[in-house]
Formats: C-alpha cells, structure tokens, sequence
C-alpha cells in the first residue's frame, strides 16, 4: 500500500476543497479507508472513515453534515469532500489504510499513511 494525498489548498470560510488519496498498490479494496488531521501544536485526530465495501462510513462530530467521504476501488482511491469550511478545519490532512474495521477512528488501528496534504481556510 502506497497512499498519495492530493487536493489540499488555500480556502475561503464557507468554501469547499475536495482531497484526494490514491493508492499505487493492488489490495486497495481490502483496506479500510480514513481521513485524519493535525493542526499546529496539536494531536492528529479522526475526521473520517469508510469501510472496504463503501456502505458504512463514520464521522468526527466536528465534520459531520460538513464532509462526506466516498471512495472509488475501481481507481484506487477515496475522496474526501469537504463543504463549509471552516477556520478550525486548518490542518494536514492524512489518508490512512488499515485491515481492521474496528476503533477505525483510532490512529493506532492504521498501518499506512499517506504524506498528508494542507489545507488553510481563511476566515
């Protein structure tokens, strides 16, 4: 598993950026998907997850009704969509894969990572 995040950028409060993270490898559809964050001086913390089949997902409370994570195992990837932003969502975005699909919003529970992407939300 090889996981490439991409999509990141300098937003507006109120707007919306969509990350992307690809997996180069061949096993993508056994991997549990999610979508973590670090802000400055802070711990990295859970935003997201799908499981293998996209048929059950799970959100922080602070992203919920805000971001919707989808994933495409025909291209390898899983998105995060995220609509009114807000300051507070200034952070590194991470994707990360694991086997388990249990505590899928612990950082532990994950084996891979991808390199992480900025995003910046402007208030």
């Amino acid at each position: 598993v090889q996981l490439q995040a991409s999509g990141g950028g300098l937003v507006q409060a109120g707007g919306s950026l969509r990350l992307s993270c690809a997996d180069s490898g061949h096993t993508f559809w056994l991997y549990y998907m999610g979508w973590f964050r670090q802000a400055p001086g802070k711990e990295r913390e859970f935003v997201a997850a799908i499981s293998w089949n996209p048929g059950l997902t799970s959100y922080a409370d602070s992203v919920k009704g805000r971001f919707t994570i989808s994933r495409d195992n025909t291209k390898n990837t899983v998105y995060l969509q995220m609509n009114s932003l807000k300051s507070e969502d200034t952070a590194v975005y991470f994707c990360a894969a694991t086997k388990s699909g249990y505590y899928v919003d612990q950082v532990n529970t994950y084996d891979y990572w991808g390199q992480g992407t900025q995003v910046t939300v402007s208030s």
